[in-house]
């Protein structure tokens, strides 16, 4: 399939051909992006000198019988974010399977404070890659859950008022004024994580609103992401939600319970480890897409594979067997899900580009190579609006 991407035209043939390549794909993938692959002082600090997210990656072995453990990165290896010739590759290979664009999770803890920002401060500095981006608020307290303490607090989540508010909309800005910044009907689009989690979050949301029709836009398209519920954030100023539906599945890790209406998954039955959670990825693959539409706007969020062993060990969640024709059903799923939609809201969020630790992740590796990527790839191809996948 041939992507047509509109930063190869001419600046002033751009806004016409923008309109046409987002009809030419059969939805717009946004891929969730981690920054977390390079050293920080506090993560020195945390885990030891030269952490990164490699670090859980490399250590990580086999738990039970024909456990896909380690994973181990194929073309782009053991990558660097530091290095500007990395991020063109990750770039070049999701464009060249038809994904638009990354969103990066970005760390706004309060009063200015900021995690992992190296790498996004260059792309938005240096203007490279010339690929389009957006960016996902994780508002959430960083712990040691990973490492079995859950009350030790690493970094606070906090909110001190709308002062703080103001900055950062102030540094948001920066990024939605980007040409390459991702829009919805002319609106940057804007995902928090958490999206009940903000204090007094209607005057937070109008706020934002309020501000980017000041600097000139439409708007602005703000998303929240449910894991579990199918609460309208409408009411609390979001336009709609990112539906991730993983909650049900790793409540032993977070203490959250399923409502029983998931109907009948089986665990995994081997000989694993008493505290780890196994599940068959081909037996949860159907209901990671809703069947029903609800009545506000909800967008699907394909998930390749999920394993999070090499953060958390025998305490951690795996979806076992994933497969790239197992990824293909996802994909088919939530291709129908935004079907019928105008172009540009055909959105289907993709978790994730890289989140290599928890085992969501589409760069090759050295089991599947390209597996992942090409079944997206074929599926964006075949797939027509209101025709059905063949």
């Amino acid at each position: 399939m041939q992507v047509l991407d509109p930063r190869q035209l001419p600046h002033g043939e751009r806004t016409r051909s923008e309109t046409d390549w987002v009809s030419e794909m059969r939805a717009r993938l946004i891929a969730f992006y981690l920054p977390q692959f390079h050293p920080i002082p506090e993560n020195d600090r945390w885990w030891g000198r030269g952490f990164t997210e490699w670090t859980n990656v490399a250590k990580a072995r086999p738990l039970f019988p024909g456990h896909y453990q380690p994973r181990i990165p194929a073309d782009l290896g053991f990558y660097d974010l530091r290095l500007p010739e990395v991020r063109e590759a990750q770039a070049e290979m999701a464009r060249t399977y038809g994904i638009e664009g990354f969103c990066y999770y970005h760390y706004w803890f309060g009063n200015g404070r900021r995690l992992l920002e190296r790498p996004f401060n260059e792309v938005l500095e240096t203007g490279k890659p010339d690929f389009s981006f957006c960016l996902c608020w994780a508002n959430k307290t960083w712990s040691g859950i990973w490492k079995g303490a859950s009350d030790q607090i690493l970094m606070e989540q906090t909110y001190p008022g709308m002062q703080d508010h103001a900055e950062h909309f102030r540094f948001l800005l920066r990024a939605f004024e980007d040409d390459r910044y991702v829009k919805v009907d002319g609106k940057p689009l804007f995902i928090v994580y958490h999206p009940d989690e903000l204090p007094d979050v209607r005057r937070v949301t109008d706020f934002w609103r309020e501000s980017a029709l000041k600097a000139g836009f439409k708007g602005l398209y703000l998303l929240g992401v449910l894991h579990l519920s199918g609460k309208d954030l409408r009411p609390l100023g979001y336009d709609g939600a990112v539906l991730q539906r993983l909650a049900p599945f790793y409540r032993n890790v977070y203490g959250e319970r399923s409502n029983g209406a998931w109907g009948p998954i089986r665990k995994v039955l081997r000989r694993v480890p008493m505290e780890l959670t196994v599940y068959s990825y081909e037996d949860l693959v159907t209901f990671f897409v809703p069947r029903s539409r609800p009545n506000f706007d909800a967008y699907p969020c394909v998930i390749p594979n999920w394993d999070n062993t090499p953060r958390s060990g025998v305490r951690g969640l795996v979806f076992h067997e994933s497969d790239p024709e197992l990824f293909r059903r996802n994909v088919r799923d939530a291709l129908r899900f935004v079907e019928d939609r105008k172009d540009e809201y055909r959105l289907v969020f993709l978790k994730s580009w890289n989140e290599w630790a928890e085992g969501n992740y589409m760069e090759p590796d050295l089991r599947y190579g390209h597996g992942y990527l090409e079944a997206l790839r074929d599926e964006l191809g075949i797939f027509q609006p209101g025709g059905g996948a063949s």
